[in-house]
């Protein structure tokens, strides 16, 4: 008698100005070789869409058309987690709680979930989730940086805020354990990930730093993303990622790989996590070696 398949389940979280339908298209090739990888689990997928229905000119790139039949103000389908200020100085995430409200529902409704996988905007929010879910320590430093001169320590603030500081948000009340009851994630996989900048956000990324694996997967031609923003993010993961084999580069731009060479390395990543393997010493070498990723 063949034994049930161990369940394995992963929350998908798209970019900036895309959507769970959209999202699903795009990471087609990753998620049928994860299935085909491991044949001894049934590997399901959650899509769920930002809660952000963006406008045409919330679009990076958007030009007004001169057809008068067209209309700018149209609906489309186009969705974020949330919207950066234009006009706050450190910047701020306008809506965040709201797109962290709507993951806080998807765990609670269809959890509990294996892993995350992100891209982009929806990378940056992986890890603020896999952060949030390290509990008690994470509430800690929530509290930690809720105190404006220490939040603000290291950083160069401009004048208006330069006197008083700036607070980290408060710890989102969505992921109170008595709101949702989700154990840590097992792993992450972040594609084009950044780190939310400023003061602000210090409570998801430090004291302490990220425990939970991550994968960073990153495009060397890719001109959406500073690379100083995503070198922020896997900094603010613990040990010593890119010695940990943790960091995968491409030769691409802004966009999730489906190369074969990137495939595997999302599958082992994720093995060596559940099976409870660190990625350290001379084992994670050769086994990235043999894979032939480039660094």
């Amino acid at each position: 008698m063949t034994p049930p398949k161990q369940p394995l389940k992963i929350l998908m979280l798209h970019g900036y100005t895309q959507s769970g339908t959209l999202f699903y298209n795009k990471t087609r090739a990753l998620a049928k070789h994860l299935q085909k990888s491991f044949p001894l689990h049934d590997i399901t997928f959650s899509y769920p869409t930002g809660p952000l229905r963006l406008n045409p000119a919330d679009i990076p790139g958007y030009e007004k058309t001169t057809d008068a039949s067209s209309d700018d103000h149209a609906e489309i389908e186009a969705y974020g987690w949330w919207r950066r200020s234009n006009t706050s100085d450190p910047p701020e995430y306008l809506g965040l709680e709201n797109g962290l409200d709507s993951v806080a529902k998807v765990l609670r409704t269809e959890g509990p979930f294996d892993g995350v996988i992100g891209f982009s905007q929806g990378a940056a929010l992986a890890a603020m989730v896999a952060s949030l879910l390290e509990q008690p320590s994470r509430k800690e430093a929530f509290r930690y940086f809720s105190d404006a001169k220490t939040a603000s320590e290291g950083f160069d603030l401009p004048p208006s805020a330069a006197t008083t500081g700036v607070k980290g948000i408060e710890f989102p009340e969505s992921f109170e354990s008595e709101v949702v009851s989700h154990p840590p994630l097992k792993f992450a996989l972040c594609y084009s990930g950044f780190r939310a900048p400023g003061p602000r956000y210090r409570g998801f990324y430090e004291h302490p730093a990220i425990q939970t694996p991550v994968l960073h997967v990153l495009g060397s031609l890719d001109s959406v993303v500073e690379e100083s923003r995503s070198r922020a993010l896997i900094e603010a993961c613990a040990g010593e990622p890119e010695k940990e084999g943790k960091v995968v580069w491409h030769p691409g731009g802004h966009f999730l790989p489906s190369q074969r060479t990137y495939l595997d390395a999302a599958v082992l990543f994720i093995r060596k996590c559940l099976e409870g393997q660190t990625d350290k010493g001379k084992e994670a070498e050769e086994s990235v070696e043999d894979m032939d990723v480039p660094f």
